[in-house]
């Protein structure tokens, strides 16, 4: 009986862990984008639309629907079954990854960006990796 209840508080354990990373790593994306737009040279480039990246209508579509996923992933992960958690924190930590793992390899190769956006980028690599880590080491706790 009281491995039944230990084997309950472990998966509540790994399932807020994981929805918290979820969450941190959203929060390192909005704090990237506010000091982003309190960077003078940043904020003129991007109301001028003159940047690296032309901001369009798609592009907007596109970083929503990244930005809600991780909304939506810590939700889920509170809310599916085990085994669907599981697999889906693997598979969209490691999408999660590949993203600021993108923007890394651009800020020091291609744009030559400010330290901010670098430290802010590590952020969510981290997290991301580490709900891939967490979500890898969770074991079934129906099997």
């Amino acid at each position: 009986m009281n491995t039944n209840k230990e084997t309950a508080r472990n998966l509540l354990d790994v399932r807020i862990i994981l929805a918290v990373l979820w969450v941190a790593g959203m929060l390192s994306s909005l704090n990237g984008d506010t000091y982003r737009l309190n960077d003078p040279i940043v904020l003129k480039s991007t109301l001028e639309n003159t940047g690296s990246v032309v901001t369009t209508p798609e592009l907007l579509l596109v970083a929503s629907l990244i930005f809600v996923g991780s909304i939506f992933m810590s939700v889920l992960t509170l809310t599916l079954k085990s085994p669907v958690s599981r697999w889906a924190n693997r598979i969209m930590g490691i999408f999660y990854a590949i993203i600021p793992l993108a923007f890394l390899v651009l800020h020091l190769a291609v744009w030559r960006s400010a330290g901010y956006e670098l430290v802010w980028a590590t952020a969510q690599l981290v997290f991301a990796l580490l709900v891939v880590w967490y979500a890898w080491k969770w074991t079934n706790p129906e099997g």
